[in-house]
């Protein structure tokens, strides 16, 4: 089984926000200094699944990620779990994408690499929660998809499909799917697997290409603000306040009655 697992690289979660800097005019949030980005957790349990289905049905798996700087770093945190080989994707017509140019990116990737029969990504990206690209991907290759996987199994009935447990609000759904399919991963999948010491030693050894626009042959005016599906209205950290209001009574009867009558003041109830 050949799966490609698509990755992103986001500043840290753990980073508290008062720590974030925004440009406002940009519309850009600005991590703070000195704290390396990181590979969003939603996908890092992508990557570990396909390292699940590897180690029971053989294959390869590759990493594939947008990065504007074209750096490496978050596609060899995947290859240390274990994943195979890697392509970093850099343009400065990739810069600030949204979900529908970021898939589109990824998809003539997918095309290029070719011979796969899944592909997997996080459920949402950990920094914008849009949760989009996976679906868009499908549309855009016209495959099968399934969306908030927690398990996936290689099925054995004479044609090459895949069973898939997906997540719902009161229990979960199987899924017969045919492959290549597309399927994104929920956090029920359970926390990703950390690098062992000889991952990390050889993914710092493998030669992760590098491709470009004109690489995966992009048409880059189908990318940039004027290609935007959505457009940011507005970036700010939220202000939380909290005020706190005693109201003093003789009584608990008497108090449920004077909040009652505030509450309806201000037009709660």
């Amino acid at each position: 089984m050949n799966i490609v697992v698509c990755v992103k690289k986001i500043p840290d979660p753990e980073i508290p926000p008062a720590k974030f800097k925004l440009d406002i005019e940009a519309m850009r949030v600005i991590p703070p200094e000195g704290i390396p980005p990181v590979l969003s957790p939603y996908d890092a349990q992508a990557v570990e699944l396909a390292i699940r289905l590897k180690e029971k049905n053989g294959g390869t798996i590759t990493v594939l990620s947008i990065d504007e700087e074209g750096s490496p770093k978050i596609v060899r945190h995947a290859l240390s779990m274990g994943a195979d080989e890697g392509i970093v994707l850099t343009d400065e017509a990739f810069c600030d994408a949204d979900s529908f140019g970021t898939a589109d990116i990824l998809s003539r990737a997918i095309k290029k690499i070719g011979g796969f029969d899944l592909i997997l990504c996080g459920r949402q990206a950990a920094d914008w929660d849009e949760g989009l690209v996976g679906s868009i991907i499908a549309e855009k290759l016209e495959l099968p998809l399934v969306t908030l996987a927690e398990d996936i199994e290689l099925m054995n009935d004479g044609e090459y499909a895949i069973k898939v447990r997906r997540v719902t609000l009161d229990g979960y759904q199987v899924f017969g799917v045919p492959c290549p399919a597309v399927v994104t991963v929920s956090n029920e999948v359970g926390a990703p697997r950390l690098p062992s010491g000889w991952g990390i030693i050889s993914a710092s050894k493998k030669d992760i290409p590098v491709w470009n626009a004109a690489d995966i042959e992009m048409d880059t005016s189908k990318l940039g603000q004027k290609a935007f599906r959505r457009k940011l209205k507005k970036l700010f950290i939220p202000d939380r306040k909290r005020e706190c209001e005693i109201i003093e009574a003789e009584t608990t009867a008497e108090a449920a009655v004077k909040l009652a009558e505030r509450l309806k003041d201000e037009g709660w109830v």
